[in-house]
């Protein structure tokens, strides 16, 4: 398995979406505003989704390693961090300065959903 990091990246991170979705239902509920709670709930909806997403980069890459597949795992990466990541530090810490931090993860969230785009346009056909 040459990408063995990057899988255990992937595994922590689903790991993460479960355990935050379970925190979220479980530990929140009642001590945070609905609101909070749904931008938590949003949270962990972006980062089980993308998690999965890049498993599927990951099969793709194993079988059929093409230019363009590391720069859409590492936007994905990086737009959970800063998206899912900053809105569970807001909705914990009340830490009002990470607003403008979670577009920017948005922002590399859909990057990396267009490189995976022109990394697809651009593989060839098998012959």
């Amino acid at each position: 398995m040459p990408h063995r990091f990057i899988w255990i990246g992937v595994a922590l991170s689903g790991f993460i979406s479960v355990a935050a979705g379970a925190f979220g239902a479980h530990g929140l509920q009642g001590h945070v505003a609905p609101r909070l709670l749904e931008a938590f709930e949003t949270a962990v909806r972006y980062q089980a989704w993308h998690t999965l997403a890049m498993l599927g980069v990951l099969v793709w890459r194993e079988t059929r390693p093409l230019r363009g597949q590391r720069l859409v795992l590492a936007l994905w990466a990086t737009g959970i961090a800063l998206f899912s990541g900053s809105l569970y530090l807001l909705v914990v810490t009340g830490a009002r300065w990470l607003g403008p931090v979670t577009p920017l993860g948005g922002l590399l969230l859909m990057a990396g959903w267009l490189a995976l785009a022109v990394c697809a346009g651009r593989a060839r056909p098998e012959t």
